[in-house]
């Protein structure tokens, strides 16, 4: 027999981690730079076929540098009294119910928490032109994973999500 109740998804917050603009000045400068030295040391191709190719293709890069998106989801089943809340960090997600407790990471304590400190087996999504993060420490007998440590603008909306 199949189970026929509906789903819906809420999402409580959602972020992409982009790229700042300015990021994409040098980017497309210096494809700019090399498609220019490409016309000069090239002879007999068409002068705007290198900024044709390299622009676009530097473009490409930088969209993807900034693919990465946080969301915290709730699986609103009916008939079920409470919601199954999940983080997702880029691919990875995590039920809420495996989180013991969450804390924001400031710019200050990033290079601290990323450096000595950090446990080989935490997970870690980290962008580095965004500077605070999340810290969930999970407690989960069946992941060997200690803690989550996530990079995101808004932490303080992001762990009022998780605790909602």
């Amino acid at each position: 027999m199949s189970d026929t109740r509906a789903t819906t998804q809420t999402v409580r917050y959602r972020e992409r981690l982009r790229l700042p603009l300015w990021f994409w000045l040098p980017g497309l400068g210096l494809a700019a730079l090399i498609a220019t030295e490409v016309n000069m040391g090239v002879e007999g191709m068409p002068e705007w076929l290198p900024f044709a190719v390299l622009l676009p293709a530097a473009a490409a890069v930088l969209m993807w540098a900034g693919r990465a998106e946080i969301r915290v989801v709730a699986d609103e089943t009916t008939g079920d009294a409470k919601p199954a809340v999940e983080l997702w960090a880029g691919q990875a997600h995590l039920p809420v119910s495996v989180i013991a407790r969450s804390a924001e990471v400031p710019r200050s304590a990033k290079s601290a928490a990323l450096g000595r400190q950090l446990d080989p087996a935490a997970f870690v999504l980290h962008k580095a032109w965004v500077g605070p993060m999340v810290l969930i420490v999970l407690d989960d007998p069946d992941d060997p994973t200690p803690y989550w440590l996530v990079s995101c603008r808004h932490p303080d909306r992001v762990l009022a999500a998780l605790r909602s």
